[in-house]
């Protein structure tokens, strides 16, 4: 049981409703921001929480032991403190999430009821929702790692030991339709060389902003997983890094990096394990890849 300030426990037994709910979100970069779901702005902690700023959050899912508390909190993209680009960019990934209890008359009587980050946000097209894990959510995540034939490393990683400049390029765009980008510079290179690679932008509206290739179908025509942020247009720059399918064929013929694969090729699949013995075929004991 979490012990209550006396003076937060008074204002609880009085029976009048005085109280209202205070978020405060950090992004990775340091940037804060406040709000409440109070009619009037409150000032505490150096911040100033806003009120009417179209963010809501759900009663917290609160749990015994080590289990992971959640809350699902939801926005307008409209409001003034949050904006479509930088939820869609990514810059409210990750941000840490702190809920408080507090008494609008006096906001210097409060209770903290919550700590956690920002997960899964889904954006809409005038709204957002995402779930806020609590500090113990990363308890409840699988550890180590998992004998799968795919590579579990990161393209250019230390794991991978890829220098990721050797296989980037840069390219212009010369025209743009949703996540669809036919770019100059890139005619050199074979169909699907850059599918599953990283695209960052170096000018125009998305400078400073990454995004996924899904598909690459040569002659400089690339498919996004999700349109720009900003729409691109004509003449946008940007660099673009080789994809990585993870198979031990690929690491071996494209990138020459056999020694730092770090999957399983040869595990066994589930048809060996029901595999059953036939006539016809060796039955030695020796090794079924020869």
């Amino acid at each position: 049981m979490r012990a209550v300030d006396a003076a937060l426990q008074a204002r609880l037994d009085g029976g009048a409703t005085t109280l209202c709910r205070c978020w405060r979100i950090e992004r990775r970069d340091g940037r804060a921001f406040g709000f409440t779901d109070h009619d009037a702005p409150l000032s505490f902690d150096g911040l100033t929480f806003e009120a009417a700023s179209a963010l809501d959050a759900s009663a917290v899912e609160r749990t015994g032991g080590l289990a992971p508390d959640n809350v699902t909190v939801a926005g307008a993209l409209t409001s003034a403190a949050i904006s479509a680009e930088e939820v869609a960019a990514g810059l409210f990934d990750g941000a840490a999430v702190t809920q408080w209890l507090v008494d609008w008359r006096e906001p210097a009587v409060r209770h903290l009821t919550f700590r956690g980050r920002l997960a899964a946000i889904e954006r809409g097209e005038a709204a957002f929702t995402a779930e806020v894990e609590g500090v113990s959510a990363p308890l409840d995540r699988p550890t180590g790692r998992a004998f799968l034939p795919e590579c579990d490393a990161a393209f250019g990683d230390a794991r991978c030991g890829i220098d990721a400049a050797a296989w980037t390029a840069e390219g212009v765009v010369a025209s743009a339709e949703g996540a669809r980008l036919v770019a100059s510079g890139l005619e050199g290179f074979a169909a699907g060389w850059f599918a599953r690679g990283r695209l960052a932008w170096l000018t125009g509206a998305n400078a400073g902003l990454e995004a996924a290739v899904r598909a690459d179908e040569g002659g400089g025509v690339l498919a996004l997983w999700a349109p720009p942020v900003r729409p691109a247009v004509a003449g946008d720059a940007f660099a673009v890094t080789a994809g990585c399918d993870k198979r031990f064929e690929t690491c071996r013929t494209r990138f020459g990096n056999t020694l730092n694969f770090r999957g399983f090729p040869h595990v066994p699949g589930d048809d060996w394990v029901a595999a059953w013995p036939r006539e016809g075929e060796a039955h030695d004991g020796g090794s079924r890849y020869g």
